[in-house]
Order: C-alpha cells, then sequence, then structure tokens
C-alpha cells in the first residue's frame, strides 16, 4: 500500500473508533511494522491532523475533523461505486482490495450510494492458497515489461512451456485472459488465467516494446473469446 494511501486509511480508522486505536492495532489492520505507523501518525500530526494520543496509549481522532469534499457530482459516484463493485466479478483480489478502500474513501465523503447493488458472480477469486496465480503478478510483468516463463493447459487438455512477453489483461465475466507475445508460437495468443499452472518472471526484459506490440494487437482487432484461448 502507498504510503499516501495508509495515512488516508489511518485517518478512516481513526474517524470510525470509538476508543483509543494502539500502534499495534494500526499496525496489524495495515500489514506494516510499530515504526511505520509511528512515522505516519507523526507525518499526519505535522500536517495538522487533530490526531490525539500517544506511543503505548492509543490514538484518537479529535471530533468534528472531515476530508475535503471531491469534485465529483451524485451522478459521477453512483458511476465509481457500480463500476469498483464490477471488479469483483473479475477475480482479481489485488484490484478487488483497491476498490474497498476507494469505497471507503466514497463512503467517508458520506456520498455512498448503497442502494446501488452489483451480483458478485463471475471469475473465481485468484485465492493462491487454491492453487490460483495472482492476477497481480500479471500486472507487475506488463507494467515492468517483464518476460513470463508459463506452463499452461490448454482445452484440449495439452500441457505446454512457453515464454511470453505480456501486453494486456482482458477481463471476460466468467474469467481473466492475458494478451502475450509467444515466443514459442512467434505471435500474440490469448491465455486463460485459470489455465495457468505455472508462472514465474524471468530474468529478462522487453524494454520499450510493450506499448507497441499493444497498439499492434490492437489494430489487430485480435480480443478473442474465452472460448478460443489458446
Amino acid at each position: 500500500m502507498r504510503r499516501s494511501s495508509r495515512l488516508f486509511e489511518i485517518i478512516q480508522i481513526l474517524r470510525a473508533a470509538d476508543a483509543p486505536v494502539t500502534a499495534e492495532m494500526l499496525a496489524q489492520k495495515l500489514e506494516v511494522s510499530v515504526r511505520t505507523v509511528y512515522r505516519d501518525i507523526a507525518a499526519l500530526q505535522a500536517q495538522r491532523t487533530p490526531i490525539e494520543g500517544e506511543a503505548g496509549v492509543g490514538y484518537l481522532m479529535r471530533r468534528g475533523y472531515d476530508l475535503p469534499p471531491l469534485n465529483f457530482d451524485a451522478e459521477e459516484v453512483e458511476a465509481l461505486w457500480v463500476g469498483l463493485s464490477m471488479l469483483a466479478r473479475t477475480g482479481d483480489s489485488t484490484l478487488q482490495e483497491a476498490a474497498k478502500r476507494i469505497c471507503r474513501k466514497i463512503e467517508g465523503l458520506r456520498a455512498s450510494p448503497d442502494w446501488l447493488q452489483v451480483a458478485p458472480w463471475g471469475a473465481p477469486v485468484d485465492d493462491p492458497a487454491k492453487g490460483c496465480i495472482p492476477v497481480v503478478n500479471y500486472r507487475e510483468a506488463i507494467r515492468g515489461e517483464r518476460k513470463l516463463r508459463l506452463t499452461y493447459v490448454s482445452s484440449q487438455d495439452v500441457r505446454s512451456e512457453r515464454v511470453v512477453r505480456p501486453v494486456a489483461l482482458i477481463y471476460h465475466i466468467e474469467c481473466t485472459m492475458l494478451v502475450a507475445w509467444c515466443e514459442l508460437r512467434n505471435g500474440f495468443r490469448h491465455f486463460r488465467t485459470d489455465r495457468v499452472w505455472a508462472c514465474e518472471m524471468v530474468d529478462d526484459h522487453f524494454c520499450g516494446q510493450g506499448q507497441p506490440l499493444r497498439e499492434i494487437w490492437q489494430e489487430q482487432n485480435q480480443w478473442g473469446s474465452p472460448a478460443e484461448a489458446h
């Protein structure tokens, strides 16, 4: 979690608390060290955020503190709420957590249109405990232009290993598909992430090639469908 997001989370936790919250409790919720919490609290207090308390006792937010409003009208907030809620369908656990953080920020502005509900049915969550490869791994590789070595099982139950240059992710209702330049086939391929048995970043980059490859793929209009995945 970025520091700016973490500072916001601390404010939200303290605003909602009815009793002092210790640094240890904050550290556990934010998944950081107690020392990091101390530094974050000090930074917020330096910004004149009305946090009272001290190390070893706990912290409270002085009543009446509020956050500045965002410049969203009612329909824009509703669009954000529905769009963020629909991330539950992607199976991408890290994007879902990010969506929850943003929704809490909307709630903090007392603007949450919670009467707009989105059914959560969709792709299964990428749970590593169930042998699923977290989608965040693919996103990191795309951003960093890092090659991936995949062990993949096709719809015909054929297993193969290949090195690919990942360029995009397509979120379908029932699955997520990785778009990549396959070095084995020398062309673009679409891989259902729920058929990837193993995935690792290799010590090889394709720096500067990501955007050109993505543009070529888009020009070829190769969006594909889950049924056409390789």
